[in-house]
């Protein structure tokens, strides 16, 4: 099992260190590898007055997430926009992420895959699940790839989780298929100036997902997310995480077929 788990955006090293210790102490304690995230730049805002991270050019943004990271003991994720950034974080971070809305972005994707690091691609919300092997064909020479699922368009302001097209990508993907649970419960552009969400969805989408047999989560957690700069409505808090987990941990497949035999 591997929990990816973090803040939306880098907000200080503090802050991130007590995330990231809290959360692999609870992974720990139940045997499920612990990976932080935490992105340097949300260039993806709904509006231009959205903060995209700790300072207001992107040298600075950068430089001072890569420092920050080193006081992380545990793996790390991070995201990135344009491909002059991966040489960068390829130094510091072991997975490096490729946003949703940028799933199809063919130099991104093969620079990316030209690294040392573990490729994370957000399976974007409007492609079809075999669609996704268009995008696995540019990872050539790629140390691993995976692909995460975060919803599904489903009309204005809405995305849904569709469990038949998470279950084909299980069957084709194994354990390197993840479920980013709380951005599927995002509601893109839903506040007017900002996303929308409801973390209260995101403990029935884990259940669920891990009675089918996913073994991979994406969750994004802070401790007091009514006032995190971005994505505050469908993270939850730090304080609920474990309970999360223990969820992962009781409906897992492999826990229930264990029980049945």
């Amino acid at each position: 099992m591997r929990i990816i788990a973090g803040p939306c955006q880098h907000e200080s090293k503090e802050q991130s260190f007590e995330i990231a210790q809290h959360c692999s102490t609870i992974c720990a304690d139940y045997g499920i590898e612990y990976i932080f995230k935490a992105s340097f730049d949300k260039a993806n805002r709904t509006s231009i007055k959205g903060m995209r991270g700790r300072h207001d050019n992107m040298h600075d943004r950068l430089y001072t997430f890569l420092d920050d990271m080193t006081h992380i003991p545990t793996k790390k994720l991070t995201d990135v926009h344009e491909t002059w950034q991966i040489k960068e974080v390829e130094k510091i971070i072991d997975v490096i992420q490729i946003p949703a809305f940028l799933c199809r972005q063919t130099d991104l994707i093969r620079t990316a895959c030209q690294t040392n690091c573990i490729v994370n691609i957000k399976k974007g919300q409007f492609l079809a699940p075999w669609d996704v092997k268009g995008i696995l064909s540019k990872t050539e020479g790629a140390k691993d790839v995976w692909i995460t699922e975060r919803g599904t368009s489903f009309g204005y302001n809405t995305l849904v989780v569709d469990f038949t097209g998470m279950s084909y990508l299980l069957e084709s993907l194994g354990s390197n298929f993840v479920f980013d649970v709380t951005h599927s419960v995002q509601k893109p552009g839903g506040a007017g100036s900002s996303s929308g969400g409801d973390r209260r969805m995101v403990p029935g989408l884990v259940r669920a997902a891990s009675a089918l047999g996913v073994s991979s989560f994406f969750l994004e957690v802070h401790p007091d997310p009514d006032n995190a700069p971005s994505d505050g409505p469908n993270m939850i808090k730090l304080k609920d995480f474990e309970n999360v987990v223990k969820d992962i941990h009781e409906y897992s497949y492999s826990n229930s077929s264990k029980t049945r035999k």
